[in-house]
């Protein structure tokens, strides 16, 4: 369908411009592009013109700060273990039950902890009720505690996003 729509499009342009030059067939293509972008933010301006779209820009934007601020102690604890002699990594797989019952919440939750240095996000269970997350630095019975501020920040923030505010 691409290579149709792409020919198509070249076809009509060398007609318009009666020369024929190398780019010609790559404007179909970058057709294509700016119609499946202009599709994207159709469906975005859809998303957030809905009743709660002021909340929900709001939450997106705290979650968006919460990311960068997570993103950057990460970083800096990463820089720092790679920058000194000593070896501080205690890693731990921990087992997070999961708030979350969506495809799209899962996948938001499980990809921003593998954005987040320091983190790998490895499986989710079958049942979709726990996410399987590598934390590289686990104190011996801190568990909990990185199971808590995973929930309490990136699966919170994201629950506040997709769902209603009443449903929270």
């Amino acid at each position: 369908m691409v290579i149709l729509i792409n020919l198509f499009v070249a076809v009509l342009m060398t007609w318009f411009t009666q020369t024929i030059y190398p780019g010609i067939p790559n404007s179909g293509f970058a057709t294509l592009l700016l119609f499946a972008g202009w599709n994207a933010l159709l469906w975005l301006l859809t998303y957030f013109l809905s009743e709660h779209s002021f909340h929900r820009s709001r939450q997106i934007g705290s979650l968006v700060l919460f990311y960068l601020k997570e993103l950057l102690t990460a970083s800096l604890r990463v820089a720092y273990e790679v920058l000194t002699p000593q070896d501080h990594m205690q890693p731990a797989v921990i087992a997070i039950p999961l708030e979350a019952k969506t495809d799209f919440e899962i996948t938001l939750l499980a990809n921003f902890i593998t954005l987040t240095p320091g983190t790998l996000s490895i499986d989710v269970s079958k049942d979709r009720k726990i996410l399987y997350v590598h934390e590289v630095y686990v104190k011996a019975g801190d568990t909990e505690k990185v199971k808590r501020q995973i929930k309490e920040g990136f699966e919170k923030k994201i629950l506040k996003i997709t769902r209603n505010p009443n449903q929270i």
